[in-house]
């Protein structure tokens, strides 16, 4: 199948598909024309990528979840380590997250929010200090 049905058919734009090509991800064959010409394991490697990444995983790491899923003489153990590294890392932007938010409440509260020019939020995001 050519790169428009297999964007059709994985839900991933051909730009993307071209890049995921580019970077090793997928290995479409090459038509006598020289065209790609996908294969439904390519389509599925697609939709595989594409859940991983809607999943937060890096392309790096995309690489690595297809390559423990190409391996069969693989440990489930080492889905398991890097899935839980990527949950370790949405826990800590997490947290970081709630932190920003709170402090921005903060700021938010302390403005007045009237016509008058002086405004907490400014003076704490030039340094701290009335000018």
């Amino acid at each position: 199948m050519n790169i428009g049905q297999a964007s059709q058919r994985s839900g991933l734009a051909p730009k993307t598909i071209r890049y995921y090509e580019d970077i090793g991800l997928i290995r479409p064959e090459r038509s006598g024309n020289g065209y790609r010409d996908y294969a439904e394991t390519d389509v599925h490697k697609l939709r595989f990528l594409q859940r991983s990444r809607g999943l937060g995983f890096s392309v790096e790491e995309c690489r690595q979840l297809l390559a423990l899923y190409e391996d069969k003489s693989r440990a489930s153990a080492d889905v398991k380590e890097l899935t839980q590294a990527k949950l370790s890392e949405i826990d800590r932007k997490i947290q970081e997250l709630t932190g920003l938010r709170r402090t921005l409440e903060h700021l938010i509260h302390a403005c007045h929010g009237n016509d008058r020019p002086d405004c907490p939020i400014l003076v704490e995001l030039s340094d701290g200090r009335p000018e």
